[in-house]
């Protein structure tokens, strides 16, 4: 474990330094205690590249991104820079990260913490205990399909064109994530589509069965329609292990999961590409936003961006221990009533960004005495 692991952190804006900043914490932790050591490289992305160099995304820590084992990112946005063109906003920087580093699979857990039951909006027998995994196509599909656009009738009407397309390598390569996260997992897969009036789902039922049969038979595959998916993810949402699903269904389905955990503070993401000689690049972030109306305040949750490192070990190093030894510490601290405002509680105490941060190393090192 002593090898160096080249890792780039991009805080972004809002709150994402101070939770970044708990990160950096958790990962000087780790070369004292686990002689774990991190090439870490730090960069600008979204409004704060774009105040620094005028893009929010330099052509510099691009290739800073192309060039390390794996990106962590905080947040991107803000009221600042609303009234910018759509490819000069900050979230201009975050998705050519994503098309540049090809990450086509993005990987989106829903994982409800024993103590944090009562924060969901569904009632504690229904999410007690979840722990699925959604596994959304992040570079096709009716986001980046052609043709595109709005254009004018003769009638004087207009029309807007987005198109939904799919092919079988597309299909291919997110179902092999799926199947493949599932083996590591309770061996079941749900592949999510509307077969029954879009081709585009059709083709993929069609190459995902392919895909089972060919090389993942050990995996339990089941197909069902995505408004079925929707209104199951509310009514018995155990019942999902690994959710495998297109661009748009995607979207929409991960945001219904995640609200089911309490808080959008409490939820990491990972975004990987594919796998070229034992190595893939990989994107990992927090769910939630810059929010900037808390920014600067110690006010903001880290656990999300903390759990995303977390992800970071497991999926990019495959350090699983010491990814395990960080979500356990979460949860201790968690089980003990510590809470930072938005997952707040009656008999909880209420704590800063800095002290959630000091309680997990304290944990830490509790875990690894």
């Amino acid at each position: 474990m002593a090898a160096n692991k080249k890792l780039l952190i991009l805080p972004g804006d809002g709150i994402g330094p101070e939770v970044m900043r708990q990160v950096r914490r958790v990962i000087d932790w780790m070369d004292r205690r686990r002689s774990v050591t991190f090439d870490v490289q730090e960069g600008l992305v979204g409004g704060s590249a774009i105040d620094q160099h005028g893009v929010p995304l330099s052509d510099e820590t691009m290739a800073d991104a192309m060039g390390v084992d794996a990106v962590l990112l905080g947040a991107v946005g803000g009221p600042k820079w609303d009234q910018m063109s759509f490819d000069k906003r900050p979230e201009a920087g975050l998705l050519r990260l994503r098309k540049e580093m090809e990450l086509f699979a993005n990987l989106r857990p829903a994982l409800v913490f024993d103590a944090l039951v009562d924060a969901s909006t569904l009632k504690p027998d229904i999410v007690r205990g979840l722990d699925l995994m959604i596994v959304r196509e992040l570079t096709g599909g009716v986001y980046f399909g052609e043709p595109r656009g709005i254009e004018d009738l003769a009638n004087g009407e207009r029309r807007g064109v987005n198109t939904q397309v799919y092919t079988t390598s597309e299909i291919r390569r997110v179902a092999r994530v799926a199947f493949e996260l599932a083996r590591k997992r309770s061996r079941k897969v749900h592949s999510v589509e509307k077969a029954n009036v879009m081709e585009s789902g059709l083709l993929w039922r069609q190459e995902v069965t392919k895909l089972h049969q060919e090389e993942y038979s050990d995996v339990e595959l089941q197909h069902m329609y995505a408004d079925n998916c929707a209104m199951q993810l509310i009514k018995a949402p155990k019942q999902f292990d690994v959710i495998v699903t297109d661009n748009l269904f995607g979207d929409m389905l991960s945001d219904e999961a995640a609200m089911m955990t309490g808080s959008l503070g409490m939820l990491p993401s990972a975004s990987l590409g594919a796998e070229t000689g034992g190595k893939r690049r990989a994107l990992y972030e927090p769910v939630h936003g810059s929010a900037p109306d808390i920014a600067g305040r110690d006010l903001a949750n880290p656990i999300a961006t903390l759990l995303s490192f977390a992800m970071m070990l497991r999926y990019s190093f495959d350090m699983h221990e010491d990814a395990g030894t960080i979500e356990r510490a979460i949860e201790n601290v968690l089980n003990g009533g510590m809470r930072t405002a938005d997952i707040m509680g009656p008999g909880m105490a209420r704590c800063s960004t800095g002290v959630m941060g000091d309680s997990i190393l304290r944990e830490l090192d509790k875990l690894s005495a």
